[in-house]
């Protein structure tokens, strides 16, 4: 694995493609970009089939141990790991300790385990355990065991020093089974930075983290939620200028589109995609503007066929309903599940007989077939539709954005692109 970066904004903003992944090293991922979100494999409400209908997909599929660890069993008879068992075809995996759309409780951290959560309960993890079922899935990369109990903005100095001292002994240990393993000859692991909200214990983390040999990083507790972004941002600028610049940065717990934009402005390559599913549980369609092109034909030109640009406009109404995009003082996790301003409640009343498309211009499967007052309809009758037309296109949506993203960095135009974003206006 190896990122090949073809421009950096201002010193940090990174555009490249993460070349030689998996097993056969054939596989490669441009960054800014982001991974596949699924459960168990899958994408909420799709079908293989229909999730391929989808163009320019990420070739890399994200698994966690918090829902896989209750199957290693099964796993461990099948033998021919998790891609295989799960019937996926011509994608990477890359298996996480936690699911970021899910609640994972705390306290259950000790100095020789972690706890995952799956559905039907808590499940702990010794480092033999955790390989053990890193051997099961065999993914093609995965994150190593860490201590990620430190995001509550009450968290003590002593508590987050020992959290990354855990979390350095955990990869130590994980390394050290990993080059002792035949199963995962050609598994790549990724050495996880803690360090709360402390800046010289994040700095601690990712100096110590880079001497490992590790193919990249993952940024943990930086979640929505858990800090204000103006921190958030401190921190990983703080942290990026200790990791090489040939290695990928993976950022945890954060998809929504302006926190996003703040976090590659800073180094972050890498991110998880669960924005998406959290909008279409939430019965809700992403419709914000991420066009940074004034010809449209070019535009259309640059953005994925699945997805052309946004240009609806949310009209005050709907600004109305939706949560704010900036926050004030202390935040918490509830943030994670409050709608946002990127998206439009079609439960709400006024879409009954609204006749329009989800998005105009937008080119998904939806928005060419269907209306919002359909979507209404499917909603307000608890049908199982709705949530497949949602997740298609909040899908392609955000995978527009992505898009737009890398274009913006290589055209040095990412102010333009918060702008269409937050929608904002020069005067």
């Amino acid at each position: 694995m190896k990122l090949e970066l073809a421009r950096v904004v201002r010193g940090t903003g990174r555009l490249g493609v993460l070349r030689g992944l998996g097993r056969t090293a054939q596989h490669s991922l441009e960054v800014p970009g982001c991974l596949l979100y699924t459960h168990l494999g899958a994408v909420p409400h799709l079908t293989q089939d229909t999730l391929h209908t989808l163009s320019s997909l990420p070739s890399v599929t994200q698994v966690t141990l918090s829902n896989i660890a209750e199957h290693q069993e099964v796993l461990e008879e099948f033998k021919d790991g998790f891609r295989k068992f799960a019937g996926l075809h011509d994608t990477l995996l890359y298996c996480s300790l936690h699911d970021s759309a899910a609640p994972c409780p705390t306290g259950y951290t000790t100095n020789k385990t972690v706890s995952v959560w799956g559905s039907g309960g808590r499940i702990e993890l010794t480092v033999a355990k955790f390989m053990a079922l890193q051997k099961a899935v065999q993914p093609d990369w995965y994150q190593s065991m860490a201590d990620g109990e430190t995001w509550q903005n009450n968290t003590s100095r002593k508590r987050v020093r020992k959290s990354v001292d855990r979390t350095l002994a955990h990869l130590d240990e994980c390394l050290l089974a990993h080059q002792n393993s035949q199963e995962l000859e050609g598994v790549e692991v990724f050495g996880v930075v803690e360090g709360g909200d402390i800046p010289e214990e994040r700095v601690r983390s990712a100096r110590e983290t880079a001497k490992r040999p590790v193919a990249g990083f993952c940024l943990d507790g930086l979640q929505t939620g858990s800090m204000d972004q103006a921190l958030r941002t401190q921190l990983i600028a703080a942290v990026t200028k200790e990791l090489p610049e040939e290695k990928p940065r993976l950022l945890q717990g954060v998809g929504r589109p302006d926190e996003v934009l703040a976090c590659v402005e800073v180094g972050v390559d890498l991110f998880e995609s669960f924005f998406p599913f959290q909008v279409t549980e939430r019965g809700c369609a992403l419709c914000f503007s991420f066009n940074i092109s004034l010809d449209p034909e070019r535009a259309g030109r640059a953005l994925p066929a699945g997805v052309v640009d946004s240009l609806l406009e949310l009209n005050e109404d709907e600004r109305d309903t939706a949560g704010e995009t900036q926050h004030n003082g202390d935040v918490s996790l509830d943030d994670q599940t409050r709608m946002t301003s990127f998206e439009m409640n079609l439960k709400d009343k006024r879409y009954h007989d609204d006749f329009r498309p989800l998005v105009e211009g937008c080119g998904c499967y939806c928005c060419k077939n269907h209306q919002r007052a359909y979507l209404h309809h499917l909603l307000v009758t608890n049908e199982l539709l709705a949530g497949v037309l949602l997740t298609i296109h909040n899908t392609a949506h955000y995978q527009g954005f992505f898009s737009a993203l890398r274009e913006a960095v290589a055209g040095d135009k990412l102010d333009i692109l918060r702008r269409r974003v937050l929608r904002e206006r020069k005067e």
